[in-house]
């Protein structure tokens, strides 16, 4: 182990393992930030079905089903 150039490239591979260790970490807390936000919009997305259908059904009649007014 007194080899400059080994000490040199176990120096810069251990570089390497660190960077790539932050690396994943930072791409890992990424991902987890954006399957929360896709869990979000999903939610979301069901409770804007539920409130469209609710207000589907609270439609009394269709405009094309009333009768005409009465002219005069």
């Amino acid at each position: 182990m007194s080899d400059p150039s080994l000490t040199a490239r176990i120096d810069a591979l251990e570089m390497r393992a660190a960077y790539q260790d932050e690396t994943i970490e930072a791409l890992n807390q990424a991902l987890t930030a954006q399957w929360d936000q896709i869990d979000a919009l999903r939610r979301e997305i069901a409770r804007l079905k539920d409130r469209l259908a609710a207000a589907e059904n609270n439609i009394a009649t269709p405009p094309e089903s009333e009768p005409p007014p009465p002219h005069y």
